[in-house]
């Protein structure tokens, strides 16, 4: 290839990309604990000052752990040694309490293990009473297997009860942990009443009581068990602990200086993580103890408590025998899958006011006025407030790594001699360990000097370039080689959705430190762009995006925020994609597949598949559809399109949008298509 070096790589060059891929992440989260230092700004000239300083950081954290909604007013119903209490709009806390023996001296949360029920405590619990302790236990959502479907005949999708709850909360910005951490809060509304409050926690519950003692300064003591430890392979840690971008600014010594200066009680067997905590605060700032048991609330563990929290010596107990309560877990879950629910039918309101009434405020009226006039709007006036959001996908949804783009340094084989083009292998380095690889087809009969327009042909999941270009798989029909017989310039990049185990776990990854597979692919699309603009015979102004698929997921994500591209096409992908992700009521949903690396952070609030379009504008966008295509319905197609047609006419450009339906399902259909390519890319097809 003219300017390139030569290829000489052997091997499958996907399987290394991936390899590459996995070596970068595992850098960035190694290197993650050095650079959180840049977001937090302590000022521990006081302790005023000094909650302050940290309001920022327990903000963000309120944030990616979902805790942000508003509790209803405390309110407890007891009945014997059970509890009920009010949390959000429709969703309660429930577990044990016992009362205080003589007069309160602390308001206490005692947080079970995933695996315990509150009644296992109560022995627990009564010890905290003796010692003059309100005490609640509430109940956690466990990680039980169960089977969830719409009906009997309905798709059947068997995950644990925390993971059902997560995959639909997470895209629609809640948390599972953020929900529970707000079932403890509530609580504390409900115990308080002017006296110290303190959590307690082991395994699961552990974690609830960290990550609550650091959001909320009313906790004076928190006990935190048999959970303390570096989070550097929290990607390994199950699926419901997954948290958008915690390890960039947050480990567990972090969250410990939330806490700071109130005191921290951490049980564990080992304290390199609790030893980090004293080289983030200066000494004797805060009250701190490591214990070390293997067992939860140890003699030394509560003794420290007691003392800390101003109650009397609290005896260990150990605990109850298990007592199942299949009928609060159940109610548990589904008020919480109503809660978030009730988000995904609100979500096209909650997109419009974050996007696109600002943009253009005049979409803002929706009053009945049937007198109203179709009222044309400044293509460049709206053009002009895009980037902001665009600004907001890549960085806050989508994830944005700000690693050095090193130079493209372009290798290339030639791999293809066809009747009307050449084929190559190319590789473009993009970071240390990470490049792009594609093929290029180039026409034979290109004249010297001419510049021609590209279309870069995306494959979907688990394929490859060659997919695209030969052996007619049934997905892409050989669409890429069929636009180079028609004259253009086209390559066919390979994305990281090939081979599910390894991606799933880049997924993970790449989410802790605020990164998603996309980070990379926009990386990747930066490097293949400007590699293509140097190229002699490419005309950088002519340059379209024709995606299936994962691939049609791409041709929406990377035009929107990448620049480059004139105009991009959807195929089996374009979806009311917030219903798609998080809709328990769609048996289509990817709630019901094995698809979990689906959903990103709060993108249900913020984006959906129209807003994305609207990011394109003013290029081109069309939507290839075939009616038999299990991805979607024809119904939620059509209706998240109605949006981005309506969009465009309004800026005066409804001719730049166009969907297909054909006969067919999850393929390529290449003739509208290759027509709005033709027009929009101003390419004679050659007859």
């Amino acid at each position: 290839m003219p300017g390139a070096k030569p290829l000489d790589w052997d091997g499958d060059l996907g399987n290394r990309m991936m390899t590459g891929a996995h070596q970068m992440m595992d850098r960035l989260i190694a290197d993650s604990p050095q650079h959180r230092a840049a977001f937090w700004h302590r000022d521990f000239s006081s302790p005023a000052a000094y909650e302050k300083s940290v309001e920022p950081n327990r903000e963000r954290f309120r944030h990616i752990i979902g805790a942000v909604d508003l509790r209803v007013p405390p309110s407890l119903e007891t009945s014997g040694s059970n509890a009920r209490w009010q949390v959000l709009e429709g969703v309660t806390g429930e577990g044990c309490i016992s009362e205080a023996v003589g007069p309160a001296l602390a308001g206490i949360v005692i947080i079970p293990d995933v695996s315990q029920t509150p009644e296992q405590l109560l022995p627990l619990a009564s010890s905290f009473s003796q010692a003059g302790c309100r005490v609640l236990i509430p109940s956690l959502i466990n990680r039980a297997t169960r089977v969830f479907s719409l009906s009997e005949t309905s798709p059947k999708s068997t995950q644990t009860n925390r993971e059902w709850i997560y995959r639909q909360a997470f895209h629609m910005g809640r948390h599972i942990i953020g929900y529970e951490v707000q079932k403890v809060l509530a609580a504390l509304d409900c115990l308080s009443h002017d006296l110290p409050v303190g959590v307690v926690g082991s395994g699961e519950g552990g974690l609830i009581a960290l990550y609550a003692a650091a959001l909320d300064p009313r906790i004076k003591v928190t006990l935190v068990s048999g959970y303390f430890n570096a989070r550097e392979r929290l990607w390994q840690e199950p699926l419901d602990r997954n948290v958008w971008g915690l390890l960039r600014e947050f480990g567990d010594a972090e969250l410990a200086t939330l806490i700071a200066p109130r005191t921290l009680i951490v049980e564990s067997q080992t304290r390199a993580e609790y030893d980090r905590i004293a080289t983030l605060l200066p000494p004797n700032f805060q009250s701190r103890h490591w214990v070390e048991s293997s067992n939860a609330f140890s003699p030394e563990a509560l003794q420290h408590f007691s003392t800390e929290v101003g109650a009397r010596n609290i005896s260990p107990a150990p605990p109850a025998a298990p007592i199942p309560n299949e009928e609060r877990q159940l109610r548990q879950v589904r008020e919480l899958q109503e809660r978030v629910q009730a988000l995904v039918r609100a979500s096209d309101r909650t997109r419009n006011q974050f996007f696109l009434y600002k943009v253009a405020p005049e979409f803002a009226d929706e009053s009945w006025n049937t007198d109203s006039s179709f009222e044309a709007l400044p293509a460049s006036k709206i053009s002009a407030k895009l980037g902001p959001f665009r600004d907001y996908f890549w960085n806050e949804i989508m994830g944005k790594l700000e690693e050095p783009l090193l130079p493209p340094n372009p290798r290339s084989r030639q791999i293809l001699n066809l009747h009307h083009c050449t084929g190559y292998d190319v590789v473009i380095d993009v970071w240390r360990e990470l490049f792009a690889w594609g093929v290029l087809l180039v026409p034979k009969d290109l004249k010297p000097s001419e510049k021609r327009p590209v279309v870069v042909c995306q494959h979907g999941r688990g394929g490859v370039p060659l997919d695209t270009i030969q052996g007619d798989v049934r997905y892409y029909h050989d669409y890429a080689r069929r636009l180079a017989d028609q004259g253009y310039i086209v390559f066919s990049p390979h994305i990281l959705f090939r081979n599910e185990a390894q991606y799933r776990a880049l997924y993970r990854k790449a989410n802790s430190i605020k990164a998603s597979l996309f980070s990379i692919i926009a990386a990747q699309q930066q490097q293949i762009l400007a590699w293509l603009n140097t190229l002699p015979f490419v005309d950088g102004t002519r340059i379209g995006f024709y995606g299936l698929s994962f691939g049609g997921e791409t041709a929406l994500r990377i035009p929107a925020v990448v620049p480059g591209y004139g105009l991009s096409i959807c195929s089996a992908d374009f979806n009311n994609w917030t219903r798609k992700i998080a809709d328990a009521g769609q048996p289509w949903s990817f709630l019901y597949s094995d698809e979990y690396e689906t959903p990103s952070f709060n993108m249900g609030n913020t984006f959906d598949h129209a807003e994305l379009a609207y990011l394109m504008s003013p290029h081109p966008f069309m939507v290839e559809r075939g009616r038999e295509d299990r991805v979607g319905r024809d119904e939620w197609v059509a209706y998240e399109f109605a949006k981005v047609s309506h969009f465009y006419a309004r800026l005066g450009l409804g001719g730049r949008v166009e969907i297909e339906y054909f006969e067919g399902g999850h393929t390529i259909h290449g003739e509208e298509s290759f027509r709005f390519l033709g027009r929009h890319l101003n390419w004679p097809p050659r007859r």
